[in-house]
């Protein structure tokens, strides 16, 4: 084992990581507060710079697959489709198979110019957690309750102020609502069969509602819908941990472009066509596990210097004050700020494990263990 590959291993390095992001995070987060004044004044003004500030935050993260990690992204598209990226308003559908789909997802919206303007439909427990949530609040996020009776104004709302977001935006909808696991597989195809719907063998059952709304919504806007299929080689199942432990993996994404105009206007119909992208999905996913390659051209877009760049900027403005005072403590010898010290440095480092946490499946929420049962 190199030195580099040794030293991507030890606790103290994956916290010194963590304490950058995080401070950096709730820096970011102040300056955020502080842009409020800008948007009676200018509001596309104050979007542009919250972008940008919202880019300062994620492409740590970014750094941490494309450089820490060295993780590979492989797009199997057509040339005519990769050409589009990063040039017009899109949704993305993607599966939610794996804790590190998001990240993926964000390291190609980051070669294409367009990570600080991405956005989701999130679940509203998201808006509380520091740093992700409040971030993305700044950004105009739309959260929901996954309670459509209750979510609907509010998602219909936060969509259409979105119509003339100044960046192009690529919008993510995790249309099966939840990550994927055994046990809501077999609720959804019970669900399923109880509809009448084929069966899908990888993915869970299409929630069309937040798809038909966004299309409806965002329609003049939005130019395409990208359908993204992920996949990771040799049946690998990564997880945040394993990258902040320099784990490389390589990531396979089938990436069609549909677009909008060919998908129905009619609420009923748009949501059977989600449907049959869906099962077109499945087959996808079996054909990748039969021959270990998805359709089409490949294409490798290079990564950037830039969340490189950003990480070791922050890195340096704070790690080196932590290093003064933490010489400082030590070499006064007081018992007392010594304890206070170890005592704040374990703090940080729950609160780092407890951000992870977030991305981690077996933690994930209960959404659809019994949701699925209820009529959509």
């Amino acid at each position: 084992m190199g030195f580099i590959a040794f030293l991507k291993t030890q606790f103290v390095v994956h916290l010194l990581i963590g304490f950058v992001f995080v401070v950096s995070g709730l820096i970011i987060n102040f300056i955020q507060l502080c842009t409020l004044v800008l948007w009676p004044i200018n509001k596309q003004f104050y979007r542009r710079v919250n972008c940008r500030l919202a880019y300062s935050l994620w492409s740590q993260l970014v750094m941490l697959l494309e450089w820490w990690s060295g993780t590979e992204c492989t797009l199997f598209s057509d040339e005519a489709t990769v050409n589009t990226f990063g040039k017009e308003h899109v949704i993305i559908i993607l599966n939610h198979n794996f804790e590190i789909d998001f990240l993926c997802g964000w390291t190609m919206t980051e070669r294409f110019g367009v990570l600080g303007s991405s956005k989701v439909l999130a679940k509203r427990e998201l808006l509380y957690v520091p740093l992700i949530g409040w971030t993305w609040y700044f950004l105009e996020i739309v959260f929901c309750k996954r309670k459509w009776e209750e979510d609907r104004d509010t998602v219909i709302e936060g969509l259409k102020r979105l119509a003339d977001y100044p960046e192009y935006m690529w919008f993510l909808l995790y249309c099966e609502g939840t990550r994927f696991t055994e046990t809501k597989h077999r609720i959804s195809m019970e669900v399923a069969e109880s509809k009448g719907l084929p069966k899908l063998k990888y993915h869970l059952l299409p929630r069309t509602k937040g798809f038909t709304t966004a299309v409806q919504c965002l329609r003049g806007t939005v130019s395409a819908v990208y359908d993204v299929t992920l996949n990771f080689r040799g049946n690998k199942n990564p997880s945040l941990l394993g990258i902040l432990y320099g784990k490389k993996y390589e990531a396979d994404m089938c990436v069609r472009r549909f677009p909008l105009e060919d998908i129905p206007q009619d609420e009923k119909e748009a949501a059977n066509w989600l449907h049959k992208l869906y099962q077109e999905k499945d087959a996808l996913q079996e054909m990748y596990n039969q021959e270990g390659i998805f359709p089409g051209q490949q294409f490798k877009p290079p990564r950037r210097p830039w969340t490189l760049l950003n990480f070791l900027f922050w890195a340096t403005i704070l790690l080196s004050p932590l290093f003064t005072f933490g010489f400082g403590v030590f070499a006064s010898g007081s018992p007392l700020l010594i304890l206070a010290f170890l005592g704040l440095v374990g703090a940080a480092s729950f609160g780092v494990r407890r951000l992870i946490g977030v991305t981690e499946i077996e933690k994930g929420s209960s959404y659809g263990n019994q949701e699925f049962k209820k009529k959509e």
